[in-house]
């Protein structure tokens, strides 16, 4: 076997190994490639690990135009496409019909714990996405199993009382507020809807809720 085909083989077996989140992982290590490994053989490489996969599947392959800037930039992006960016995603956010931004904690508490939706295993259509937030947060103080990915918000909406829409507008599109931020955008992507943004905007900043008290 060839050096140059090497490289890409072993691309591949590694996609396939670690899955779908690989590959935004990849296409950021570009800089590191490895000697005749070009960023349209990884590309390639990519895009040949899925061949079976549902069209759904393979939509997330492809980048949009904030992701493909995000990635050129190592999440780092230069002040003028920061602001474009920001701009761009800003018009994306989408507000309850209600107009109401705080809903029921109840539900975003159930959410904020639900890490259902997006594996191929999650195939029901009556079960909600959730948001998985203790990913990456830690948020009442009860809960001991949390991710450190993202800031604590426990107490947050005792020291951020008219927080909510900058909150609603953090989960919906986090790009909309901070350019290549690493959390989901989950009202933009779909995953969430508008509804659910607003229950887990209540988890967050309502005054009853766990999470402040």
């Amino acid at each position: 076997m060839s050096g140059r085909r090497l490289p890409i083989l072993l691309a591949v077996v590694a996609l396939a190994i670690v899955g779908f989140a690989a590959a935004n992982r990849l296409r950021q290590s570009r800089a590191s490639l490895p000697a005749g490994v070009t960023a349209a053989m990884l590309d390639q490489a990519i895009a040949a690990s899925w061949t079976s996969a549902d069209a759904d599947w393979k939509a997330r392959l492809r980048q949009d135009e904030t992701q493909r800037q995000c990635t050129e930039a190592r999440n780092k992006p230069a002040a003028d496409v920061a602001t474009a960016i920001q701009a761009r995603e800003r018009v994306r956010i989408v507000y309850p019909a209600d107009g109401k931004l705080v809903g029921d904690w109840a539900r975003g508490k159930e959410l904020a714990e639900s890490g259902y939706g997006g594996r191929f295993t999650d195939t029901s259509k009556a079960k909600p996405n959730g948001g998985n937030c203790y990913a990456c947060h830690q948020l009442a103080p009860s809960e001991i199993s949390y991710g450190t990915l993202g800031p604590s918000l426990t107490g947050y909406g005792r020291a951020h009382a008219d927080a909510a829409r900058a909150v609603y507008d953090k989960i919906f599109d986090s790009n909309a507020v901070v350019a290549c931020s690493q959390m989901p955008r989950f009202g933009a992507s779909g995953f969430l809807t508008p509804a659910q943004i607003a229950d887990l905007v209540a988890y967050v900043v309502a005054p009853d809720s766990p999470v402040n008290r």
